[in-house]
């Protein structure tokens, strides 16, 4: 017999190989028909798997938020059947869920097209009213290997073979079609309903290897609901509006080109704004005791090797060896911690100088596939918000903390309101010892249960060196950026031979919290530019007003105006041009210039201003003085708003 824990705490037993399927049955009829799925033990499975030992069981119908990666991993092969019915002798290849939606590639001789999408989604349609149940069956390796390869499906012969052999081959059935998956799936094709939708195409090479064939891509999306895709499909919608590579032209802040894939030419705007948000950053450390130090780009391979990196971090690093004759590989720095290491360990250090607290704004270069590269989201060089915090095991707790509440009050200046946590633990590949992890990851949940603050696991996504929070920021249409993280490190110190003398003159490894809190600066530019669609708050904005002209009569008094406003700390440009006022006015609107200050022969005379905001069709005629007055008060950072009221 077999002992099954339901979610209310009752316990009963079943003979064994009872399925999830026979118990919802002998529950009630309309439990089984509502049930598209089971977790045992947490883990996801199919409803008619056999349950072979004892476990928590809990039925998963199509409105659980678990069910949505079935919906949409089942979507992915309704899909697949859909094409391989429309174009015979297509082969399937891998089609996994994703954020968002799910794909599959496909191999055929003409790439798909946008244009196809109607023909699928309507065969799609067909599949899904059948609503044929999905079956498993286990098949030997050899059995497979010959089916596939007698139906021509290479790609899947090739698959079968990557299989660990302490793994069992698993064929899924949506009636006389079937695929090679590790599952789970929902009980039918009719539970995938008709909440999906095609997006793109994309070209995509076979596993990633630019030397293998090329596949062509068909991503898609899935929703329980209607209404939850319509949602979804506004968002993208209005994400497309606020794409901040478009943005960023029109507000001429940067732009990219092939020359250097993935860094960024900053204009002189958009310098002004990541200036503008390096010092807001400045100024928060500074005030919480951090001393900034700049380390090396360019460092010796051997320095990564003993750090780990070399071990854990290989492919995502650039690395140089300068000259033929130079035997030496340096690496460019690709995190900024095993340069702060050296700059504690240089000078001895006693148990009174921790906490150390060290920042630097650290120039990372990481190499990203070019098909990953996305604007200022995903680049190959980026500054990082970097810092690092030497302490005593006793300090972890209370330093966590005091990066926390630094970290949740920077994104609430910049109106960033709803922020998640999420706990990552140990990796797969990582270095030091289990007991060690187990120390770091007991002691940093212990700091985040005493912030009081919600929280979610995110499995195994930890850094190599030690687990971390994620600080997960959701933006104005919804979305959620990952930014700012903190990790305790018990392991990379050690390596790289840092220690302090504690109280008994003993030589003691340090506790090491890596923090960001922007993450990349790149990025969390980006972020602003699209959550506030470009009409950034007046203390952000790179150009903060335009004096413009109705007629050249007021050219000296505009001069003026300039001169005035640049004295009161505002960035200020002119627009002296011989243009009609209308045009100009457009014409800054679509630059996202948030204060125009319009002046005429009458404004000159009276030695007003009438100002016109952005995104607002009335104006307001204000005296000059008091108009720059009230900008200039607008234009204080919020933190150094409050220092001044502190004061």
């Amino acid at each position: 017999m077999v002992a099954v824990t339901f979610p209310d705490g009752a316990r009963r037993e079943y003979p064994p190989n009872t399925t999830g399927l026979d118990i919802a049955k002998g529950i009630s009829p309309s439990l089984a028909k509502r049930t598209v799925a089971m977790a045992l033990d947490g883990e996801l499975a199919d409803l008619t798997d056999p349950i072979e030992h004892d476990a928590k069981i809990e039925f998963l119908t199509r409105d659980d938020p678990r069910a949505l990666e079935l919906i949409r991993h089942d979507a992915a092969h309704v899909l697949a059947e859909a094409v391989q019915t429309l174009w015979p002798g297509t082969q399937v290849t891998i089609g996994p869920v994703i954020d968002n939606g799910f794909y599959y590639d496909f191999f055929r001789n003409q790439p798909f097209m946008p244009e196809d999408f109607d023909a699928i989604e309507k065969k799609m349609r067909e599949i899904v009213a059948r609503d044929k149940p999905f079956t498993k069956e286990i098949w030997s390796r050899e059995q497979a290997k010959k089916v596939f390869r007698d139906k021509g499906e290479l790609f899947k012969v090739e698959l079968v073979d990557t299989i660990p052999e302490d793994q069992q081959i698993k064929i899924y059935k949506q009636g006389d079609w079937f695929d090679l998956c590790r599952g789970p799936h929902m009980t039918s094709t009719g539970k995938v309903g008709n909440a999906f939708k095609l997006m793109k195409t994309a070209g995509a090479y076979w596993r990633g290897d630019s030397s293998r064939e090329m596949l062509s891509r068909i991503y898609g999306t899935a929703f329980a609901r209607q209404e939850e895709l319509d949602a979804y499909l506004k968002q993208i919608e209005e994400a497309e509006k606020r794409d901040h590579r478009r943005l960023g032209r029109e507000m001429d802040l940067f732009h990219f080109q092939e020359e250097a894939p993935g860094s960024v030419f900053w204009h002189p705007k958009g310098w002004t704004l990541f200036q503008t948000l390096e010092n807001y950053i400045r100024r928060r450390q500074t005030e919480a005791s951090y001393a900034e130090v700049n380390a090396p780009q360019l460092i010796d391979s051997s320095l990564w090797v003993a750090s780990g990196h070399m071990a854990t971090f290989r492919e995502g690093m650039f690395l140089v060896q300068p000259r033929e004759e130079d035997e030496r590989t340096f690496v460019i720095k690709p995190m900024n911690c095993p340069g702060h290491i050296q700059i504690f360990k240089n000078g001895l250090k006693s148990y009174r100088d921790l906490p150390f607290k060290i920042a630097e704004f650290g120039k990372v270069h990481r190499f990203e596939p070019s098909g990953a590269l996305l604007g200022l989201m995903r680049v190959r060089a980026f500054t990082q918000d970097d810092g690092h915090i030497f302490i005593t095991e006793e300090q972890i707790a209370q330093e966590v903390l005091a990066v926390n509440n630094l970290i949740l009050s920077i994104y609430a200046d910049f109106g960033f309101d709803d922020v998640r946590i999420k706990f990552s633990d140990r990796p797969e590949k990582r270095i030091g010892e289990d007991a060690i992890w187990d120390k770091a990851e007991t002691a940093l949940m212990a700091a985040l249960e005493a912030s009081g603050r919600p929280w979610s696991l995110n499995k195994g996504e930890g850094a190599f060196y030690g687990p971390k929070l994620e600080y997960v920021l959701r933006d104005a249409i919804g979305r959620d950026w990952q930014c700012g993280t903190v990790q305790v490190d018990l392991n990379m110190p050690g390596r790289l031979g840092a220690f302090y003398i504690d109280e008994h003159s003993d030589k003691v490894t340090p506790v090491m919290l890596h923090r960001a809190m922007f993450g990349s600066l790149e990025r969390f530019t980006g972020i602003m530019i699209e959550h506030y669609a470009g009409h950034l708050p007046l203390w952000l904005s790179p150009l903060q007003a335009v004096v413009a002209t109705i007629t050249s009569d007021a050219d000296d008094y505009a001069q003026e105006t300039i001169a005035a406003a640049r004295r009161a700390g505002l960035r200020v440009e002119g627009d002296l041009r011989n243009e009609k006022i209308n045009y100009k006015v457009r014409e800054h609107s679509l630059a996202k210039v948030p204060v125009l200050l319009v002046v005429g022969k009458k404004e000159a005379v009276e030695r007003t201003v009438s100002i016109r905001r952005m995104g607002s069709e009335g104006q307001q005629v204000m005296p000059l003085d008091a108009a720059l007055a009230a900008l200039a008060q607008e234009a204080v950072p919020p933190d150094v708003a409050r220092m001044k009221k502190a004061a």
